[in-house]
């Protein structure tokens, strides 16, 4: 292996040390310093008393190193050219790093340290593997000295004659302009291509972070001549101004902004705010930031529609007819609308209605706000609470905040462009807190009758009134919607549908609309009653119509991919009916299958009837005796309502045992176990107390229920049965799977009339007040 001649030996040798705080000597560089450390003085002295030589290193401390741990081991053996002693006690030394050396051992002697050090080897030889590297960095060094302005220019001059790779890398280093640290991590690198091509990564890297500075430089540069010919085009505006005469106010616009305020018929008050920010916007420089703030705030208060309002709809038929027409049935919600209307047309200047519509996913309550707002001739709009977490999203922020804006009931008015459209608030019960506030607090103002006529945003800091709006709100359940909310809405039940409901609804509504969206409407394809049943019951779990509309979709655009893979065209000409059978194919094989009903009748079973989030559907109890000391079993992933119930009808059955002509002691040395099947599913609640107490019954006389009896009810201690809530979606679930009687609480009676009459004329009802009623229906 040759070495570059640099008058070194590469045997382990001592030197004199001269550390340094940020520079960073490499080989082949010559550089001055300067020095009044008498540390290294007496070192430089001692070194210009032999050959001249020192080791030059980075040192980790401020202070002298005391150890080897105090200094960076790898640094450069450098010549001392010059020393220039000055009368200050500093002294300007000139020296030329030769080759790169580590240190071994570190030692103090005569007030100055020494280090004991090995040169690193220098290969000469250049093989055909380093060149391309070379001449990449040799590229790249080039594109970086354009890049960074303060770098020498003969710099790559010098850096095309190295004649080896290791002068090149000390050349390239000993140029950059970079921290000391990545200079000393490729000044540790022993074998040469490892070190080129991790000097070449490096650069790469600085070129990058270069061109991004360049970038932003730039920009900066562009955007402060524009700001600048804005402030100059600005000044010579109002000169001109000035010398014709026209009114100073007009170079901000601010009188047009108030004259649109009082167009709009807006109150005094606000119009006096509007007045009093424009003259403080005019004493302002319009590069100033609060100047923004002021224009953006005036702006916005010329934006919004104030006194305008759109003029409702009077016409009851008119407007029952529109309702229809979007919906089926859902009588509760439409009557309310009307009566509205009606009274409107003898008051012009009442509040508007807060409703909160309140059902399962699915039946309709968003596009019922919809047909509301058609109904009424007015503008709709429509936010979503669902996530909602900040107060800040319903009051707005205060102007004051960098990018504050009005919060949502501000900006959706706005958006309407009056000021009474129908306001639907959607998943209101899906609004959350955290530290940012409370939003359902927000709400409480929103939605207060006596209130909302002076509803102050936080940016607009001036009361709105919005009393002429009609805000509708959108629940799946109560439960998350606090009280206090909760109290100042009108609350609607939107039931979910039957079968015949979802059957009518698929014929008028969805088909048709499924066949616009998917391109057939001229078509003849037609879907038989028995198919869109079968959807319902085998494909669909739900009490809206969500999901069916979805999967008669999936029918109608695979029919359309049929036939145009047959080569058939879809026009007027095409006719195809869509059958139950066909459904397999199209739609797969069924998701849903009926609830659990036993076809065999035994003493223990009987079924309940229990409601759901996706409509309702029948509850089979099983109880089986067995031998035992007595306790209570139960099993079926029951909720702690739901178990207490058990226990509950179990005493209950004890404590009246004589009534029903069981032995005194019937229950002694058996225990008892309850199930309710599909274990998996979490079942709770205290409706299926007559449902227990009847198992018991029937297992303890071994006589076997009436069959096709259901029935539900919460059963006390005495055996009263109390009301039920979900009356229509448990009757639907009796009606749909073949049951002919249904035990319900008397509580429950006024509840009957609102039933489907297809549900009151296929089942026979029977209202009780006490297990005892019930005892002769069940038996």
């Amino acid at each position: 292996m040759k070495l570059v001649p640099t008058g070194m030996k590469n045997e382990k040798r001592d030197l004199p040390l001269v550390p340094m705080q940020d520079m960073v000597l490499l080989p082949f560089m010559v550089a001055p310093f300067f020095t009044g450390n008498a540390e290294t003085i007496k070192a430089i002295d001692a070194a210009m008393a032999e050959d001249r030589t020192i080791f030059v290193a980075c040192q980790k401390t401020k202070s002298n190193p005391e150890t080897i741990n105090d200094i960076y081991k790898t640094g450069t053996i450098a010549h001392v050219l010059q020393v220039l002693k000055l009368p200050d006690g500093t002294a300007r030394i000139l020296t030329e790093g030769k080759q790169r050396g580590i240190i071994k051992k570190l030692k103090k002697e005569r007030d100055y340290s020494y280090v004991q050090i090995t040169p690193i080897k220098i290969s000469t030889d250049t093989n055909e593997e380093l060149v391309p590297i070379m001449a990449a960095i040799l590229k790249s060094f080039t594109k970086y000295c354009d890049l960074k302005k303060s770098a020498s220019k003969d710099a790559v001059k010098i850096a095309e004659k190295a004649e080896f790779p290791d002068k090149l890398a000390d050349i390239v280093l000993a140029n950059m302009q970079i921290k000391k640290e990545l200079k000393l991590e490729i000044m540790e690198i022993i074998d040469t291509k490892e070190r080129l091509e991790a000097l070449a990564v490096l650069i790469e890297a600085e070129i990058e972070m270069l061109n991004l500075q360049n970038n932003i430089s730039t920009k900066v540069r562009k955007k402060m001549e524009q700001n600048q010919k804005e402030y100059f085009l600005n000044e010579q505006i109002k000169e001109i101004n000035k010398e014709l005469g026209r009114e100073k106010d007009d170079a901000t616009e601010i009188s047009e902004y108030v004259k649109k305020i009082e167009a709009k018929k807006a109150p005094k008050e606000i119009i006096e705010k509007a007045q009093k920010e424009g003259a403080r916007l005019a004493k302002l420089q319009p590069m100033s930031p609060e100047s923004g703030v002021l224009r953006t705030y005036i702006e916005c208060l010329s934006d919004l529609p104030w006194s305008i309002k759109s003029d409702d709809n009077k016409d009851l038929s008119l407007a029952a007819k529109i309702l229809d027409e979007d919906h089926y049935n859902m009588k509760k919600p439409k009557e309310r609308i009307l009566d509205y209307i009606a009274v409107r047309q003898l008051k012009e200047n009442m509040k508007g209605p807060i409703l909160c519509f309140v059902g399962p996913p699915g039946t309709g309550k968003t596009s019922l706000g919809k047909s509301v707002a058609r109904a009424l001739n007015r503008e709709f709009v429509r936010i979503s609470l669902g996530g909602v977490r900040d107060e800040a999203e319903i009051r707005g922020h205060r102007k004051t905040y960098v990018g504050a804006l009005p919060g949502k009931i501000i900006q959706s008015i706005k958006k309407a462009k009056t000021s009474n459209p129908v306001f639907l608030l959607d998943e209101i019960d899906k609004m959350s807190s955290d530290f940012k506030g409370d939003p359902a607090s927000a709400l409480l103002e929103v939605l207060d009758p006596e209130q909302n006529n002076t509803f102050v945003d936080h940016y607009l800091e001036v009361p709105y009134d919005l009393s002429g709006i009609m805000f509708i709100t959108t629940a799946n359940s109560l439960q998350n919607i606090p009280y206090p909310l909760r109290d100042r809405m009108e609350i609607i039940q939107v039931s979910g549908y039957t079968d015949l409901e979802k059957l009518k609804i698929a014929t008028d509504f969805i088909i048709p609309k499924q066949k616009e969206e998917n391109g057939l409407a001229e078509t003849g394809i037609e879907i038989q009653k028995s198919a869109i049943l079968k959807i319902i019951h085998n494909y669909t779990m739900e009490s809206g119509v969500r999901n069916l509309e979805r999967q008669i979709a999936t029918v109608l655009r695979k029919t359309a991919r049929t036939a145009l893979t047959k080569g058939e065209k879809l026009d007027s000409e095409y006719k195809r009916t869509i059958t139950a059978k066909s459904l397999v194919k199209l739609l797969g094989k069924e998701i849903f299958s009926d609830d659990i009903v036993y076809k065999e009748n035994r003493p223990g079973l009987v079924h309940g009837m229990a409601w759901t989030e996706m409509g309702g559907t029948l509850l089979p109890v099983e109880v089986a005796v067995i031998e035992g000391k007595g306790e209570l079993i139960l099993t079926g992933k029951l909720g702690d309502v739901m178990k207490e119930s058990a226990r509950t009808a179990l005493s209950y059955v004890r404590a009246n045992f004589d009534k029903f002509n069981l032995e005194k002691d019937f229950y002694e040395n058996k225990s008892i176990h309850i199930h309710v099947p599909e274990g998996a599913i979490p079942k709770d609640g205290p409706s299926a107390g007559i449902t227990i107490v009847s198992a018991l019954l029937s297992i303890f006389k071994n006589t076997p229920v009436k069959e096709k009896l259901a029935m539900t009810g919460e059963v006390t201690l005495t055996g009263r049965i109390l009301p039920i809530g979900g009356l229509k979606e448990k009757t639907l679930a009796a009606y749909r799977n073949k049951m002919t009687d249904v035990i319900v609480p008397e509580g429950n009676r006024s509840d009957y009339d609102e039933l489907p009459s297809e549900v009151i004329n296929s089942l026979e009802f029977h209202f009780v007040n006490n297990i005892e009623e019930a005892y002769p229906i069940l038996f």
